[in-house]
């Protein structure tokens, strides 16, 4: 490990983030799933994630980034855009440490993300047809209101703030062959990844997405960025193009 690439996002900043988010985020269950029909007769973990305190992974990410701005930068208050989960981590973030926020939402956004990010506090823009829609209105509030901006994945605190579920998992499963995670932007798979190199572990790591929204896969095929066509999945926190 030691003559690889040089990480983006350091172990030392994950550790850090993990110390920063501590006892303001969960540290969910990571439990063997029941044996199915099928499957190789291999033990499976979940990281129930979905117990987190907003539901998602991404307020690890969210709360890192709202925690380590200045006073100065908190002040003016944070924009986003989501398409729910991480609107809800910033929305809780921003509440807090007493902060504005702003989140820019797909006019599709379900409805249900939509009434929890604004009961927790944050104003709610409807905009676009789809999340890339939201997030070009969403930078643009920031740039123009002068207000930090907390990108749902393209972020290192953010990264690292999710790379916290991989210590996690590392401290509870030291001997992990493989871990399996969803991709949309790729935030959480390459915190995971930073947890994990940076700590020498020569865990597989395996990302997944929806056949409708495969961008990073077709992105490490032609090794450059590729936007894709308007997502074609139900899923709508991996709907990325």
């Amino acid at each position: 490990m030691a003559n690889g690439p040089a990480l983006p996002v350091s172990l030392s900043a994950v550790e850090a983030a993990a110390r920063r988010i501590d006892r303001r985020v969960l540290r969910t269950p990571l439990v063997r799933a029941p044996e199915l029909p099928g499957l190789p007769e291999v033990p499976i973990y979940l990281k129930l994630e979905n117990l987190q305190t907003t539901g998602s992974f991404k307020l690890r990410g969210a709360l890192n980034k709202v925690l380590g701005l200045s006073d100065a930068d908190a002040a003016r208050g944070v924009v986003a855009a989501s398409a729910g989960n991480h609107a809800q981590g910033v929305a809780w973030a921003a509440r807090a440490r007493g902060i504005p926020a702003t989140i820019v939402m797909a006019q599709n956004a379900s409805p249900l993300k939509v009434r929890r990010t604004r009961a927790l506090g944050a104003e709610v823009i409807l905009y676009g047809a789809d999340y890339d829609e939201a997030h070009d209105r969403s930078v643009e509030i920031a740039r123009d209101q002068h207000r930090a901006y907390v990108h749902p994945f393209d972020d290192p605190e953010v990264i690292a703030g999710q790379g916290t579920i991989g210590l996690e998992i590392l401290d509870e499963l030291p001997d992990v062959e493989l871990i399996v995670a969803g991709v949309g932007g790729g935030g959480l798979l390459a915190g995971i990844a930073s947890a994990v190199r940076g700590r020498g572990r020569p865990t597989r790591l395996l990302g997944v997405q929806p056949s409708g929204a495969d961008t990073l896969r077709a992105s490490l095929r032609e090794q450059r960025v590729v936007v894709g066509p308007r997502p074609t999945t139900f899923a709508d926190g991996l709907a990325t193009r």
